[in-house]
């Protein structure tokens, strides 16, 4: 697949279930140091091949290509890191948020529809 191929249609291709350290840091435009340095701020842990080798899902590598973005605008790798896992927790609590809202809703919906 050619390198001007935006990301996303790269990280869809069905030929590679996981990619190598290598791989996965050419697909992002960078290098395996910053996938290193994403796993080190425990961003992401790379999955592990039989032979030991570090491998990257295409899961893993849509967040390591948010990290990538906003490095790339000055955000140090630490920081980077830390916001997106605030991003992913704050998209969990408002799921939360919103299901139990719904539950709620529901619930207040049959005790007024119930007769007295």
């Amino acid at each position: 697949m050619p390198a001007d191929t935006p990301l996303s249609d790269r990280l869809d291709d069905d030929d590679y279930p996981a990619y190598t350290m290598g791989r996965a840091a050419e697909m992002l435009g960078t290098t395996p140091g910053f996938l290193r340095a994403i796993g080190e701020a425990r961003l992401i842990t790379p999955l592990r091949s039989e032979g030991g080798h570090r491998r990257y899902s295409r899961y893993q590598l849509r967040i390591a290509a948010r990290a990538r973005e906003l490095v790339d605008q000055g955000t140090p790798v630490e920081a980077a890191c830390r916001i997106i896992i605030l991003e992913d927790q704050l998209e969990e609590a408002q799921r939360i948020n919103a299901e139990y809202r719904r539950a709620a809703g529901e619930s207040e919906q049959s005790r007024q529809q119930k007769p007295q």
